[in-house]
């Protein structure tokens, strides 16, 4: 077992090196990095803890996996603690009983302070990204029962459709497709649900037709071999009005063909859009050498983990998109990505673009906490979204109105 010793000098004199080594990678088209870094490069706590999706999802069986290199190679307990929705998995991470959090699409809310976000005790936040997911599969998307007949996103209007209590992110994906086929919630049947794996039994047990979730999210598997059957409804890119429709309310939400998850022919493969997921992220002020230590750990043990959890192939290195995130990376990540040379002009230009989007979320939060409504919780939480969005259209900025 390798023993952890902080050593950040040898770290450093390694940058050159690296970048070098990387930078030729990159111009062969290899998705392979330098052999592992000495124990002495690393300097991370016995224990980090991730909050992540339930268990049985992919997003957790992820984490075990890299998990599982951590303890093997470093002598590192990655304790993986699983949220059955948004508020929770980041709840932890807020209240630092987590180093980080592998989850989806909370992280933007939580910066933009909205949605379950908004309230008095949430309100932007200052979260930093450190890894992506972009897996073969993909992040989000609709299933339905085979046995409902449902063949495109038009077929689902007045279908029995799932809505995950406590998770903006689902809910709002979920909005955001249905806009593809100019559909709202008022066009289905709402059926409430208490977690992600309960959104998905819904369908099995008969109770919903239809679940949002990653393609190759286990529990689909048991949609697939029920009774019921297992059908994804896809949704063609040649459509160019009804794709702006759905990137209007998601702007990090990209047209994809995913070739990977249970009833997906992998020679075809099946029309949907994708995000980050999991999508790995910290606070700012979370310790610089262990986000570093981690990020190169998950880059470097890439090969070893790859094929050991559904859609763990999409952490590569090289799949990163730097230059289109939406939100700041943290500095620990930024100096392992300059190290093997694939931090770019265009990944600065949009990390200080994204930094300054937060400060202003965080500027204007202040400013309306001066004078908001003290005791109506609805009346605070309309008064911050307004305010938010004017604020956001006076300096040209995204406001994400169809979103919150």
């Amino acid at each position: 077992m390798h023993r952890l010793v902080p050593n950040r000098a040898h770290r450093l004199v390694k940058a050159g090196i690296l970048a070098l080594s990387a930078a030729t990678l990159v111009a062969c088209g290899v998705e392979e990095l330098p052999e592992n870094p000495l124990a002495g490069q690393l300097n991370m706590p016995r224990t980090v803890a991730w909050s992540a999706y339930p268990t049985g999802t992919g997003g957790y069986s992820q984490a075990v996996a890299i998990g599982n290199i951590l303890q093997r190679q470093y002598g590192v307990n990655l304790r993986v603690v699983p949220g059955r929705n948004d508020v929770s998995r980041l709840a932890t991470l807020n209240a630092g009983r987590v180093h980080m959090s592998a989850g989806g699409s909370e992280a933007v809310y939580a910066q933009e302070g909205i949605l379950n976000f908004a309230s008095r005790i949430w309100g932007p936040q200052p979260i930093r990204a450190v890894l992506s997911n972009y897996s073969t599969s993909c992040s989000f998307t609709l299933a339905t029962a085979d046995d409902a007949n449902i063949r495109e996103v038009a077929d689902v209007r007045g279908k029995r459709v799932t809505f995950v209590q406590g998770a903006p992110s689902l809910n709002n994906a979920t909005t955001a497709l249905l806009s593809y086929a100019n559909l709202t919630w008022d066009d289905v049947e709402m059926v409430e649900v208490g977690g992600y794996n309960a959104s998905i039994d819904a369908v099995i047990n008969n109770r919903a037709d239809v679940a949002g979730g990653a393609c190759n999210s286990p529990p689909f598997l048991r949609l697939e071999t029920s009774p019921r059957g297992l059908f994804w409804v896809e949704f063609p890119p040649d459509d160019e009005a009804a794709v702006e429709r759905v990137r209007s309310r998601l702007p990090w939400y990209v047209p994809h063909v995913a070739t990977e998850g249970p009833a997906i022919d992998e020679s075809e493969g099946i029309n949907v859009f994708t995000s980050a997921y999991p999508l790995l992220v910290a606070m700012e002020d979370a310790d610089a050498d262990m986000v570093y230590g981690m990020t190169k750990v998950i880059a470097m043990h890439y090969d070893e983990y790859k094929n050991s959890a559904p859609g763990a192939n999409g952490w590569r290195i090289l799949g990163q998109q730097l230059q289109n995130a939406f939100i700041p990376y943290h500095e620990g990540a930024i100096e392992y990505f300059r190290e093997i040379d694939i931090w770019t002009p265009a990944a600065e230009a949009r990390q200080q673009a994204n930094i300054n989007r937060q400060q202003v979320l965080l500027q204007a939060w202040q400013e309306y906490n001066m004078s908001a409504p003290e005791e109506d919780r609805a009346a605070f939480e309309a008064g911050w979204l307004a305010f938010r969005e004017q604020r956001l259209a006076e300096l040209g900025l995204v406001t994400l109105a169809d979103t919150q």
